[in-house]
């Protein structure tokens, strides 16, 4: 045997889980293999056994299942995954029923799989650490305790009580489970385990489950009593309510605990395995298990961090801005143990910032998770001040100020000469690129953006920004601060509105852009509840407020203006050198991130930066770059093409897309001629950028905040940059049927 090590000393039976090459142990084929040769041989020396103990050999139990093989499993595998699940619980089953005392000495985490080789024990010990979790969280993954744990748990909590733990998947700590019975026994450290489990064989010679004992009753009661009965009535109601038919794992989990119930063990395992393989072999559960497995553990374990920087760990952290964001990192900094100075324009601005913290502190000693100690202790890290000098010696300052340039050039400017020797200067900006902000820092390689959600003390995803000059020392130390928060830093990439607010903003905008071209809201909100998404993008899009897509639109088209500008006072040439550093940090970004148009090159010109021999605007061939004068002419047929095929181009809906699906081209596509020969192939993100324009000047003009603006300036090669071409007169007009509509 390879990953079971079988060891026999004064007649008892020690099964020792060491898989070789890896930090954990899983039910891999090996395993599976050991398992049935170890329970061969304890049936072969039962005469001569007083006791089994099940144990492990690494810091944790047991980790479950072998996810990677799961990954690998096609549909036509599940009459091959049935076989080996009911193989283990074969052995499993040979293991438990001996008549000999079976412990399980859990020294560490059992989850999933893990916990169900623990249900072997006919009694558990586990160490009382609270660092130890238990339990199946298999449904998190779009699978099911198979290997026995659903009928287990069933036939020793009840169909109620267990149910927590099976649909919804719920962890809990060795105290938790000594209380609810789980667990048998808690011993103080790893080293008790052995001692206790051989002192328990001593005193229960013979021994086996309660459920197995003739006469044995579910607590509770089966599927069948009058209560349960009653109960089950509206539990699949209620489980659709929340899941809305989208996740089978917590429907096939709720099957299997109710049919198992009302029958014999045998068969309550063979549902298990049935139910168990069809969900194994379905691409749901891979999905979910390459997300929210490896993808997570990745995130957990830092794995873009740069290697070969030193650890950081933050002792004191200045906040300028004491609004939501800045009261919610000032609570998740100071409930960590970190010195916090909160700064606002006046102290009151402040100390309502740090009012918020009292308040979610209060609401932990009213609910017994914190003491009035410790309630003291965290708000006295907390310094609020209108005064900037008590930012001084911070080795990390973030800014957290409404989302204007010009003020958050600002405060970078007024605060940075505050920070400690070798500190870091972070923006909580949320759609700004980080490498235009950093322009305002002395030190840009010590500029990065910090990104958090609201609310702070809920949200735990952290975006981390890396601008162009922002060095390694800077990445490393702003993951680690993030990590000492207790929430997950991601590096994302620096493009207007990061990855988030991107991939976010797309869903709202898609869904304004539908409601902007007449599709009814119910329709739009229905559509996007049944895809799977907690609420509608329209709900979105108001809980957020309108005018903030209004402000991020107006902050996009003063960004365009201002790089128009820059690309106008170049020299003509195929996009100069000048133009190509004018757009520098803004090329990589998509052109669906929130933009409603994109500058148009110089009249004549293509990306290239040869200079052409013939003159910029006359059409021909460049002798030197043949492809940058195709790609001006294209350009030029394209600004050509909108501004005679606009109305075109805005024809309602049901115009555009098919009756089955949405067409996958850009929205509103020329048919004409000119279209057609020189429009490029069919790109999502355009059709994103069509549509996000046309809905945000929709909501511009509807917003009672805002009123419709004419913005001077255009674009070389005479493409608007503050109005697109879209943007005619029948979505400018306030008697319009889209305005109607929005």
């Amino acid at each position: 045997m390879k990953n079971i090590r079988l060891s026999i000393e004064d007649g008892i039976a020690t099964l020792t889980f060491d898989e070789p090459d890896s930090p954990v142990n899983t039910m891999c084929l090996q395993w599976q293999d050991d398992l049935a040769e170890a329970a061969a041989l304890l049936v072969a020396e039962r005469e001569h056994l007083k006791g089994i103990i099940l144990a492990s050999a690494k810091k944790t139990f047991f980790a479950g299942a072998d996810l990677k093989a799961v990954m690998r499993l096609i549909p036509a595998d599940a009459p091959r995954v049935y076989a080996e699940v009911e193989r283990v619980k074969k052995n499993f089953r040979t293991i438990e029923t001996l008549g000999l005392p079976v412990v399980s000495c859990i020294n560490g985490s059992a989850l999933g799989g893990g916990w169900e080789v623990a249900l072997i024990g006919h009694h558990r010990i586990a160490v009382d650490d609270p660092r130890i979790e238990l339990g199946l969280p298999e449904v998190s993954l779009g699978l099911l305790p198979g290997a026995s744990g659903v009928t287990k748990m069933v036939r020793q909590l009840g169909l109620m009580a267990a149910q927590p733990y099976l649909v919804e998947g719920r962890l809990f700590q060795p105290r938790q489970g000594a209380e609810s019975g789980l667990v048998h026994e808690l011993a103080a450290d790893e080293q008790q385990l052995r001692a206790r489990a051989l002192a328990w064989i001593a005193e229960h010679p013979q021994s086996m489950h309660p459920w197995e004992a003739k006469g044995y009753k579910i607590p509770g009661g089966d599927a069948r009593s009058p209560k349960m009965a009653a109960a089950l009535t509206v539990g699949p109601a209620m489980l659709k309510k929340k899941t809305r038919g989208l996740l089978p794992a917590p429907e096939a989990i709720l099957a299997c605990m109710v049919e198992g119930s009302l029958v014999d063990l045998e068969t309550a395992f063979r549902i298990e395995s049935r139910h168990l393989a069809q969900l194994m072999t379905g691409g749901q559960a891979q999905s979910m298990i390459n997300t929210f497995f490896f993808n997570m553990n990745a995130v957990k374990s830092s794995a873009s961090r740069p290697a070969g920087q030193a650890r950081f760990k933050p002792q004191k952290v200045g906040i300028v801005g004491a609004g939501m964001m800045g009261a919610g990192i000032a609570w998740a900094q100071a409930s960590r143990g970190i010195a916090t100075v909160l700064i606002d324009t006046d102290a009151q601005k402040a100390q309502r910032g740090k009012a918020y913290s009292d308040k979610l502190a209060q609401q932990r000693v009213s609910q017994g998770r914190m003491s009035q100690a410790e309630q003291r202790a965290l708000l006295a890290r907390i310094e609020a001040s209108a005064d900037v000098q008590a930012l001084a010696g911070c080795e990390l300052i973030i800014e957290a100020v409404f989302e204007q340039r010009e003020l958050k050039a600002g405060v970078t400017r007024r605060v940075e000469p505050l920070l400690a020797a070798g500190g870091i200067m972070a923006s909580n900006t949320s759609t700004l690129p980080i490498s235009g902000l950093a322009q305002a820092s002395a030190r840009p390689e010590s500029f990065i953006g910090v990104h958090f959600f609201s609310p702070v003390d809920k949200m735990q995803l952290v975006e981390i920004i890396r601008g162009q000059q922002t060095d390694d020392r800077t990445v490393a130390q702003a993951m680690d601060y993030v990590r000492a928060l207790g929430k997950l830093p991601i590096v994302v990439s620096d493009a207007r509105g990061f990855y988030t607010s991107r991939t976010f903003g797309t869903f709202v905008m898609e869904g304004a852009a539908m409601l902007g071209e007449g599709i009814p809201a119910p329709v739009i909100e229905n559509a996007a509840m049944q895809a799977g998404m907690p609420v509608g993008p329209l709900a979105v899009l108001d809980e957020t407020a309108l005018t903030l897509s209004v402000h991020v639109l107006d902050q996009t088209r003063a960004d365009e203006r201002r790089r128009a500008a820059a690309t106008r006072s170049a020299p003509a040439s195929c996009w100069s050198s000048a133009w190509s550093s004018s757009t520098a940090g803004a090329a990589a970004q998509p052109a669906a991130a929130f933009m409603t148009t994109r500058p148009a090159s110089p009249s004549g010109s293509g990306p290239s930066s040869k200079t052409c021999s013939k003159s910029p605007t006359t059409p021909g061939i460049c002798a030197k770059s043949k492809t940058a004068c195709s790609t001006a002419r294209r350009l030029r047929r394209r600004a050509a093409c909108k501004k005679a095929c606009s109305d075109r181009c805005m024809r309602p809906i049901s115009a555009r897309f098919s009756a089955s699906a949405f067409r996958s081209g850009p929205a509103g596509r020329c048919s004409s001629s000119i279209a057609k020969a020189s429009a490029p192939s069919p790109n999502a993100a355009r059709r994103w950028q069509h549509g996000m324009g046309r809905a945000l000047n929709l909501i511009h003009l509807s917003s009672p905040a805002c009123k419709p603006t004419s913005h001077a300036g255009s674009a070389p090669g005479g493409l608007s940059i503050a109005q697109s071409p879209w943007e005619d007169s029948r979505t400018r007009s306030a008697s319009s049927p889209a305005r109607r509509r929005a």
